[in-house]
């Protein structure tokens, strides 16, 4: 059987782990709070009024691509692109192409960090095949000027960071909603993952500041991901709501 993701692909090491996943969306939830283009995350409403309940959504989308076989994640593609053209009809304009890259971007980008961050480093190789699974997960959403190398890929990310970035009405009334349904426990929690995961840039125009205490605690909890025991701590840093939907994270 032809898979979209090779079994044994670092990619699909990476989306099996459900905190290495929920690190993608914190790095991810910080930028998108940040994208000159977040108009468009709030133009159906779904974001502001159940973020976490946008980020299992769109978790959904990704592993549906990343662990299906080769012709139903072909599908799963051609479902978000389709997604994505009725809210263009239905706003009467078009998705920036930039926005876009900066969404598939931010995959490439903070899958690298958030495995990083909590197992190892990388490979050239396995950085370079990272990309190259949502390098063909862009050509069949037919996205236009995708870089078509790592090395280029990196410069472009550079330039929509510095490009595309702001902070704005948007920024704020999301934080404050991550907030709401957050708690300010884990609330503070994120902000202090975020702060170590995203680029320097970002940081700054969120505020987000040093890491601090949240160092230690993440070594610790490297420390219980090695005994597989991690699940513990987790369940109880997490909303009760979604412990099911992330205990599903795990493959």
């Amino acid at each position: 059987m032809k898979y979209f993701v090779n079994p044994d692909s670092i990619v699909r090491k990476i989306w099996g782990r459900a905190d290495t996943t929920l690190f993608i969306f914190a790095g991810s939830a910080a930028e998108f709070a940040l994208n000159k283009a977040v108009d468009w995350l709030y133009y159906t409403g779904k974001l502001p009024a159940d973020p976490l309940g946008r980020l299992f959504s769109t978790v959904t989308y990704a592993r549906q691509v990343i662990f299906a076989e080769e012709g139903d994640a072909l599908l799963a593609i051609d479902k978000i692109t389709a997604i994505h053209k009725g809210v263009e009809h239905a706003r009467g304009a078009r998705i920036p192409d930039w926005a876009y890259r900066d969404v598939l971007f931010m995959l490439i980008d903070y899958s690298i960090r958030s495995f990083e961050l909590l197992d190892r480093p990388l490979s050239i190789g396995e950085k370079t095949e990272i990309f190259e699974v949502f390098y063909r997960l862009g050509q069949r959403m037919e996205l236009k000027d995708l870089p078509t190398n790592f090395v280029q890929w990196k410069r472009m990310r550079e330039e929509h960071l510095q490009q595309n970035l702001s902070q704005s009405a948007y920024t704020y009334h999301l934080y404050k909603q991550y907030k709401k349904h957050l708690g300010w426990l884990r609330y503070t929690l994120v902000i202090k993952v975020q702060a170590m995961l995203v680029p320097g840039h970002v940081n700054n125009l969120l505020a987000l500041g040093k890491p601090g205490w949240v160092k230690p605690v993440l070594a610790f909890y490297r420390f219980l991901r090695r005994l597989k025991v991690e699940t513990l701590v987790r369940n109880l840093l997490l909303p009760a709501a979604y412990k099911v939907q992330i205990k599903g994270l795990d493959v």
